[in-house]
C-alpha cells in the first residue's frame, strides 16, 4: 500500500497530496490585491493621539469599520489600516496601523480620516437581537 493512492501499478488515481483541486486556484475569491483608492470616501473619525506607532482615533461615523480596512486622508491618500476597535458600542475608538512611509506623530489632533463606504458595517449587526427575533433565513434546511 502506498501513501498517495497510486495502488500497485504506480500510476493513476486522484488521491494523495497532489491530486484534486490545487491550492487556491480555481476557488474564486481572488485574494488580497490592491484595488487603488475608492471612488468616494466618507468621514470615519478624527485623530486623538499616537500610541506605540499607531493612531488612536475617535469614530465620528455611526457605522463600524472592517478590520484591516484602508484608512485615507480627504485626498484619498492611504495612511494605514484599521487595526483595532475598542470602547463602548455607542461611543467607540479605533486604532490605525500606519503605512511604512508614515509617522504617527506627524498628524495633528482633530485631523479627519476617511474610509470607503463599502468597508463599514451597521451597528445593529453587533447589538443583541430582540427575544422573539428569528433570523433572515427561512426553512429548516441543512
Amino acid at each position: 500500500m502506498s501513501f498517495r493512492g497510486r495502488g500497485r501499478g504506480g500510476g493513476g488515481g486522484r488521491g494523495g497530496f497532489r491530486g484534486g483541486r490545487g491550492g487556491f486556484r480555481g476557488r474564486g475569491g481572488g485574494g488580497n490585491f490592491q484595488q487603488g483608492p475608492p471612488e468616494t470616501v466618507i468621514e470615519l473619525g478624527s485623530f486623538n493621539h499616537p500610541c506605540e506607532g499607531d493612531l488612536v482615533c475617535k469614530c465620528t461615523n455611526e457605522k463600524i469599520p472592517y478590520f484591516n480596512a484602508p484608512v485615507y486622508l480627504e485626498n484619498k491618500e492611504q495612511i494605514g489600516k484599521v487595526d483595532d476597535i475598542f470602547g463602548p458600542m455607542q461611543d467607540f475608538f479605533f486604532s490605525v496601523k500606519v503605512s511604512d512611509n508614515m509617522n504617527a506623530s506627524s498628524f495633528k489632533k482633530g485631523q479627519k480620516f476617511f474610509i470607503d463606504p463599502y468597508k463599514l458595517l451597521p451597528l445593529a449587526r453587533f447589538l443583541p437581537k430582540p427575544p422573539g427575533f428569528r433570523g433572515g433565513r427561512g426553512g429548516h434546511g441543512r
